[in-house]
């Protein structure tokens, strides 16, 4: 694995959105995986292989990877990828940057840089994918905004976003056995993203939805959309 980049170390800063699970601290961000798999019964890893599968990453893709966490993603994808692929995972946590560099040391094409997704950045490079993965329900609805619009800046022309996330649904409609544990273990935000039209929200950020995936019973999707060569 590349060395890190420690330019944009925001140190123990206070936590813009204190509502959110996206900026995860302490034991449960040590913990993270374990207490994932746990908690989903081990479904959690098997519904992650499927998911990246579906992907259809190609061996010589650019991946950025926003939101990486622990890094689990990132070493599932860099299984795909030739000496000419690479992935960049970004993320803002102390401990997720941890556990990302000792899970996929041994990736020479997996490199880590530390620093904030919801405001604007660019790198000096573009990439054939960027991947949200179970990020942008985290955070309120405008600052979704700027997290798109790095996507699109960070992204060739017909390059692509995959979005794995929560589905649109009624929560109410939902059986009582995903409906308690959603309302108990998600932020205020999650319920604002649900209700959302999400194709809508991405055409309007110059990104053409593709083709989805549903799993879960509808509860979770996966979603490719195009990078257009303007925005809207």
């Amino acid at each position: 694995m590349h060395e890190s980049s420690k330019a944009s170390n925001p140190g123990k800063a206070p936590l813009l959105y204190p509502d959110s699970k996206i900026e995860i601290r302490g034991f449960l961000a040590r913990h993270y995986d374990f207490l994932l798999d746990a908690v989903t019964f081990g479904w959690y890893r098997s519904f992650l292989r499927k998911a990246i599968a579906w992907m259809e990453i190609q061996p010589a893709d650019r991946i950025i990877d926003l939101g990486a966490g622990t890094g689990r993603n990132a070493c599932l994808m860099a299984r795909y990828l030739s000496g000419g692929g690479k992935i960049l995972g970004i993320d803002i946590g102390e401990e997720m940057a941890d556990q990302f560099e000792k899970r996929c040391r041994n990736f020479e094409n997996v490199a880590f840089l530390r620093r904030r997704i919801d405001v604007p950045f660019e790198l000096g490079e573009t990439f054939d994918k960027a991947v949200l993965s179970f990020v942008l329900h985290g955070f309120p609805h405008e600052v979704r905004k700027v997290i798109l619009d790095n996507c699109f800046k960070l992204l060739e022309p017909g390059g692509r976003l995959i979005l794995l996330d929560y589905n649109t649904f009624v929560l109410e409609d939902l059986p009582w056995y995903l409906r308690i544990p959603f309302k108990m273990g998600e932020c205020p935000y999650a319920f604002d993203f649900i209700q959302r039209d999400l194709a809508g929200f991405l055409k309007g950020h110059g990104f053409a939805p593709e083709r989805t995936r549903l799993f879960f019973k509808g509860m979770i999707r996966c979603l490719s959309a195009i990078r257009e060569e303007s925005l809207p």
